[in-house]
């Protein structure tokens, strides 16, 4: 087991590991007791009830966080003619038009967040399954990451404003950034909220009984806090 350091032990000593505590409780906690000197990610962690081996008890979703990730996000088009130039004046940072950018890609390069597909390309993005599919970077159509050169501009802009797809792990956990320790306590309970709403949302058919079993928010640095998964501000 890793050993934690002296302030990670002085915040833990801070939280009640048996409390469930309210959203807004949770997240002032939270920016009380980081310690890091540098912005810390604020991260929730969602343990649900869900067997992941049945195909029917599985989540792959999205959703927008209101007030963002307080992170730039890097978005890479495969798209090609009029689609490219479509992606270029939609502020794409990178396009994969040329067969020297794919090439990029599949020789490792995977210097971006988001990876953005028109329907046409997709040929070509398969080839680099190997690369982008174990970073979670493979363009898909339920995550949007797969669309007509009519809607390139608005994934994009979904993109950059704190678009963010989770799903379900191997251990039947979700983990997801929710913003910065920077951010105000109000504007992380607003995107817990817009989270914890597109999870339940996307509740699959095989799922019974206690479907949230747990929820704890923490920065990258600090002590996880349990957040009640059945507080009325996130349950709305």
């Amino acid at each position: 087991m890793a050993s934690h350091g002296k302030k990670y032990l002085e915040a833990r000593q801070k939280v009640d590991r048996e409390q469930l505590y309210s959203p807004l409780e949770a997240l002032s906690l939270l920016k009380e007791v980081s310690f890091a000197n540098f912005d810390e990610t604020v991260e929730v962690h969602v343990r649900t009830g869900l067997d992941p081996r049945q195909a029917d008890q599985q989540i792959r979703d999205v959703v927008v966080m209101p007030n963002g990730l307080g992170k730039q996000v890097t978005v890479v088009v495969f798209a090609q003619g009029d689609d490219a130039n479509a992606a270029r004046e939609a502020g794409a940072d990178y396009v994969a038009d040329t067969d020297e950018m794919v090439n990029k890609i599949q020789g490792g390069w995977t210097e971006f967040d988001v990876a953005i597909a028109t329907p046409n390309m997709m040929g070509t993005v398969g080839r680099l399954g190997r690369i982008l599919g174990p970073r979670g970077l493979m363009p898909n159509p339920k995550a949007g990451t797969v669309v007509q050169g009519d809607n390139i501009a608005n994934a994009i802009k979904e993109a950059k404003a704190g678009r963010i797809e989770f799903r379900l792990d191997k251990t039947a956990n979700i983990h997801v950034p929710i913003g910065k320790v920077s951010f105000t306590t109000e504007e992380l309970q607003e995107n817990l909220v817009a989270f914890m709403l597109a999870v339940r949302q996307a509740r699959p058919a095989g799922a019974s009984g206690n479907f949230i079993r747990r929820v704890t928010v923490a920065s990258s640095m600090g002590p996880g806090i349990k957040v009640d998964p059945y507080a009325s501000s996130i349950t709305l």
